[in-house]
């Protein structure tokens, strides 16, 4: 079975060039089940550089369907048997304003557009930049 995945290295991921926010957003709760931008935003912003793309968007389905650790590894492996959308489709890099970037590891970690550090990754030509998907066409 072939493994896509959806990871990136050393990698700038821009906001959206349609993207609404001029300055970064933290999403906010809607209703009393968490949206996946705030599950996606809980875990890369607590844990900059700890988790790749995909252990990110793997956690945010098993939360959301409610898996069990035990379940994880053969969940994993059919999550990602099919591709899956990467964080240039992620709502935090097209609408809550904030870019993405992978290390030589592929390890993520957020940062606003607004940002000295975003500038910094703009600048840096050591880093491939990518922008993320635009919402309207």
């Amino acid at each position: 079975m072939k493994i896509h995945t959806t990871n990136y290295y050393n990698t700038f991921i821009e906001v959206a060039e349609d993207c609404p926010a001029q300055t970064s957003e933290v999403p906010l709760a809607k209703s009393d089940k968490k949206s996946v931008a705030e599950m996606q935003f809980a875990l890369v912003a607590d844990h900059p550089y700890q988790f790749t793309s995909d252990d990110v968007l793997f956690q945010v389905y098993a939360d959301r369907n409610g898996l069990t650790l035990a379940d994880y590894e053969e969940a994993r492996a059919q999550f990602f048997a099919k591709g899956q959308p990467c964080f240039r489709a992620s709502p935090l890099t097209k609408k809550y304003g904030f870019g993405l970037h992978a290390d030589e590891h592929g390890k993520i970690a957020l940062y606003g557009r607004e940002t000295e550090d975003y500038q910094r990754f703009l600048q840096n030509e050591k880093v491939k930049k990518v922008k993320a998907m635009r919402t309207a066409k």
